[in-house]
């Protein structure tokens, strides 16, 4: 379980701490030095990292040349960096680690609810986050490169738990309506091969 006060601190504001719990549990690790490393969709089994510049290591050993995801939120390291040498510790730091982390997956959900239509209703919200949590760990979201896609903005506020059925009083059950720009369906179009390809070099597709 996730510290609730790590969660008030360092995580993006723009998702609520039941959804940043549920995110961290279901795609992250409970070790901030916990460095996973995938090399063709098989695991790379390596020592365990006992310190924060041992964890660096091991991701610069294998940053551009696998698929290589750090910390609490499992973040994928090589995403908009050129060299390993410009990976920073910071992706071991548990607060800086889910600040990155929370940050990106927001951004993977609006995306994720933008190819629904940005849709009100609270019975699709569990597909959603399922849907942002396959693309958080493939990389991946109906051919687009989510890492290095655009944010397509907007609030993600008035988020219930997932699976969380009851109802309750003072909570909205709604999504706020996000800006959209065409058809949902035009995000599909928008990945290509050449995005894939370049996704899988810096180490964010498994």
């Amino acid at each position: 379980m996730i510290d609730a006060a790590l969660i008030k601190e360092c995580a993006d504001p723009s998702l609520k701490p039941a959804i940043v719990e549920q995110f961290v549990m279901a795609a992250g690790s409970a070790d901030p030095l916990a460095v996973t490393v995938k090399s063709g969709g098989r695991l790379i089994l390596g020592p365990k990292a006992a310190s924060a510049e041992e964890a660096m290591a091991i991701v610069r050993q294998y940053a551009g040349q696998a698929v290589v995801r750090v910390g609490l939120t499992q973040f994928p390291a090589g995403v908009g960096v050129k060299e390993p040498a410009d990976l920073k510790p910071d992706l071991v730091d548990a607060c800086q680690n889910l600040r990155k982390g929370t940050a990106m997956f927001a951004k993977v959900l609006r995306i994720v609810a933008k190819w629904y239509g940005n849709p009100t209703s609270k019975d699709v919200l569990p597909q959603i986050f399922e849907d942002a949590l396959y693309a958080w760990k493939t990389g991946e979201f109906e051919g687009l490169s989510v890492f290095q896609a655009e944010d397509p903005g907007g609030a993600l506020a008035n988020q219930r738990k997932p699976r969380d059925e009851e109802s309750k009083a003072d909570t909205v059950d709604t999504w706020a309506p996000l800006p959209t720009e065409g058809e949902p369906s035009d995000e599909k179009k928008t990945g290509t091969a050449g995005i894939r390809v370049d996704l899988s070099r810096i180490g964010g597709q498994q």
